[in-house]
């Protein structure tokens, strides 16, 4: 057989043995080893990139807690909006509950220390926004995390929560095969799976899975075929790795599960590279998040978009921009015949300018060369990135839109900024910077997607399940691959999901008998 053809779900004979498989080693992976080799199964941890880490290496490494259960709950029943069963909510949030205490053991391993954010609620109004905490890890003694992960580069302290999480994977002698894809589950025919295909640097191998398969691989963000059956916008651009092509997602469905959320990600708006090889959308920079009705945005963002046309069309500034900023974007205008916002334009002044960097770049990828966007925004204008103009006619003519209505829409986004008076669009008036001091600066804009929420649908035990929400028995899932979030997502919600169902979806395969006998 080639390394290309597509390997049979039955096999004569396996290559090699072990209890339980899990696919993809970020957080979710991790956990679910970790799990899986503390309840007594001989686990192989496997990873299809050279680096391990996955998109979790890239977050910010703050993990949501529950404060009170109750609210709680019902807070993500109200923003999943019936798109999640509320029994699956409840048992996440069980699950939630107990997660202080065991990253303070998953601590100890190399005596890291956490810090604890009170007063961060929930990104939404709805009941409980209050009742949630961030714990992060702040320290590692001894433990530079850009020598360790030199190809990743987080959002505040996402590779030190790796780091943790890759300690504890090594400290128990958990085997870990990297630059190992999987290929194909395996099902000897019958309705479960017992194995699976591996192709690593040893060639394909079929592996017996005693117990069972955990795939914790991530979502679709690096499959723009995938993304273009489920998503109407397009393109849209991965920020951060290149190894999340869907594949838990096909294994899954090749052996009858069904889908969930998969219109759903968490994404924004960014930059792309001038350099048509280089893989990775650059988002913007990032202002702290706001609460409709509860907490005021009093940040001023300095930027603008507009449109093809010169226009305004969105609140450039939302409650969670980093989540929801590529909404606004997602209209197909079938008289034009076009997306009339992708790619839309940023526009700013030179104070905007000398204030803070533009863009911001996360990646876990030892292939390229990284980019560091630069403080002053200087080095984007020299290689292309951002197109500095003198007079707002400049400004127009590299959109190819009408001088005048340019100056329009910038004129009017100026008077309301210096009044006060509401946006049409609904951008908070502390947030707005008048745009009047040149030079000026465009950057070309386009819709980023950070991680998908979408695929195989699970249970409250993280079986996956077929379209009658029957358990496919001895497939689970962990993490992103088949998250719970169906409508507006939670923040740090994702590296919670990652590590309750990694420890449940481990703790419950380790704990099935061999299907052999």
């Amino acid at each position: 057989m080639t390394a290309k053809e597509t390997p049979p779900q039955f096999v004569e004979k396996f290559d090699e043995e072990f209890d339980v498989v899990v696919v993809g080693f970020g957080y979710a992976g991790g956990a679910a080893a970790i799990a899986a080799h503390d309840g007594g199964a001989k686990t192989l941890l496997i990873e299809k990139m050279p680096m391990p880490g996955g998109i979790s290496i890239c977050a910010g490494g703050g993990v949501r807690l529950a404060v009170e259960r109750d609210p709680v709950v019902e807070h993500l029943w109200e923003t999943n909006d019936g798109t999640t069963p509320r029994s699956i909510i409840e048992a996440f949030v069980d699950e939630m509950m107990l997660l202080d205490d065991y990253l303070e053991e998953l601590c100890k391993v190399n005596d890291a220390t956490t810090i604890t954010i009170e007063g961060r609620g929930a990104n939404y109004p709805f009941t409980g926004f209050d009742q949630m905490k961030f714990v992060e890890v702040d320290n590692i003694p001894g433990v530079d995390c850009l020598e360790v992960y030199p190809h990743a580069r987080s959002h505040r302290n996402g590779t030190k929560l790796f780091k943790v999480v890759h300690d504890n994977v090594d400290a128990r002698g958990i085997e870990v095969r990297l630059d190992t894809p999987a290929r194909r589950l395996i099902t000897q025919n019958t309705n479960e799976v017992r194995g699976i295909w591996i192709d690593g640097p040893d060639g394909l191998k079929a592996i017996k899975a005693n117990k069972g398969v955990i795939l914790a691989c991530g979502g679709f963000e690096a499959a723009p075929e995938m993304q273009r059956q489920f998503w109407q916008i397009n393109p849209v651009l991965s920020a951060a790795h290149q190894g999340n092509t869907g594949d838990g997602i096909k294994m899954a469905t090749d052996v009858g599960a069904d889908l969930w959320h998969m219109w759903h990600y968490h994404g924004t708006y960014g930059f792309r590279h001038p350099d048509p090889d280089y893989p990775f959308g650059m988002r913007m920079k990032r202002h702290p998040d706001w609460v409709p009705t509860k907490k005021e945005a009093d940040i001023p963002m300095a930027w603008i978009l507009a449109d093809k046309s010169g226009n305004r069309f969105m609140n450039e500034y939302q409650p969670y921009t980093q989540d929801t900023g590529h909404r606004p974007l997602d209209f197909y205008d079938t008289g034009k015949m076009e997306f009339p916002y992708v790619p839309c334009y940023m526009i700013a002044d030179e104070d905007g300018r000398e204030r803070y960097p533009f863009g911001a770049t996360i990646y876990n990828d030892s292939t390229i060369e990284p980019y560091e966007w630069s403080k002053d925004n200087l080095k984007e204008v020299q290689n292309g990135l951002l197109k500095k103009a003198d007079t707002i006619e400049e400004l127009a003519g590299f959109i190819g839109c009408d001088p005048a209505n340019l100056k329009a829409t910038i004129d009017t986004y100026n008077e309301i900024t210096e009044s006060g008076a509401e946006d049409k669009y609904g951008r908070p008036p502390k947030t707005r910077l008048k745009i009047e001091r040149p030079p000026f600066y465009l950057g070309e804009i386009w819709p980023v997607v950070s991680n998908t929420q979408g695929g195989p649908r699970h249970n409250e035990k993280y079986q996956i399940c077929n379209a009658y929400n029957e358990p496919i028995p001895r497939l689970y899932a962990a993490g992103e691959c088949g998250g719970i979030w169906g409508f507006l997502y939670l923040a740090g919600a994702n590296l919670t999901e990652c590590f309750v169902g990694g420890r449940v979806s481990g703790r419950e395969t380790s704990a099935l008998e061999n299907w052999d006998g």
